[in-house]
C-alpha cells in the first residue's frame, strides 16, 4: 500500500520554527526516524520510505499554506494514491501543545490550508493529524500567534510529543485509521 503523508507549513526562513509550520517540522521526524531525504520537487519537498510493507511518500508542499491544496491534489494522482490513504499534518489552535487528534474527516475548522485541499479535492473527506499549538493569544491576534515561534518550554514538548505523532502516522498506515485513533487521540 501506498501512503501521502503531508506535513503543512511555509516555506522560507522567515516562517521556519513558526507555530503553523508543525505539519512540517513532524514530517521532518517521521524523515529523519526513517532516515529519508527530502528532494525539491514540483509544488513541494518529496523523501520516500517504507514502514514494513507500507510505502509512505512524504510531502512538504511549497505553495505556501493556502495553496496546499495543489500540492496534495498533483502528488496523489502522480503516485496514484487513494484518498483514504493520505493524511494531513496541520497545526490545531484547539489543542493544548503537542496534543495530538486524529480524524477521518471534518471541517476546515478556519485553516486556510484545509480549505485549500477541502476545495482541490472536492471532498472534506480525508484523513488528518492534528498537532496543538495552543492558544495564548489575544482576541485579534491569531494570525500573529500562529506566525510567531514556540517558546523554549513549547519546544521542549513538541520535542517529546513529535515522536509521539511518528508513531501515529505509522499506526494509520499500518493498521488503519480508526486504530490509529484509538491509540494516539489525547496523547
Amino acid at each position: 500500500m501506498k501512503y501521502l503523508i503531508v506535513g503543512l507549513g511555509n516555506i522560507g526562513d522567515e516562517y521556519d520554527g513558526t507555530r503553523h509550520n508543525i505539519g512540517f517540522r513532524v514530517v521532518d521526524a517521521l524523515a529523519e526516524a526513517q532516515g529519508a531525504t527530502f528532494q525539491d520537487k514540483r509544488y513541494g519537498f518529496v523523501a520516500k520510505t517504507r514502514v514494513k510493507n507500507a510505502e509512505l511518500v512524504l510531502l512538504k508542499p511549497s505553495t505556501y499554506m493556502n495553496l496546499s491544496g495543489n500540492a496534495v491534489r498533483y502528488w496523489m494522482q502522480q503516485e496514484k494514491i487513494e484518498l483514504q490513504n493520505i493524511l494531513i499534518v496541520v497545526d490545531d489552535l484547539s489543542l493544548p501543545v503537542g496534543a495530538i487528534r486524529m480524524k477521518q474527516n471534518g471541517s476546515a475548522g478556519g485553516h486556510n490550508g484545509l480549505k485549500h485541499i477541502a476545495q482541490m479535492l472536492s471532498t472534506e473527506g480525508y484523513n488528518r493529524l492534528k498537532f496543538g499549538i495552543g492558544n495564548d493569544f489575544p482576541k485579534g491576534m491569531q494570525v500573529d500567534f500562529v506566525l510567531g515561534k514556540f517558546s523554549a518550554e513549547d519546544n521542549k514538548i513538541i520535542d517529546e510529543k513529535a515522536p509521539v505523532a511518528v508513531e501515529a502516522i505509522k499506526a494509520f498506515c499500518l493498521s488503519g485509521m480508526p486504530f490509529a485513533m484509538n491509540h494516539y487521540n489525547g496523547k
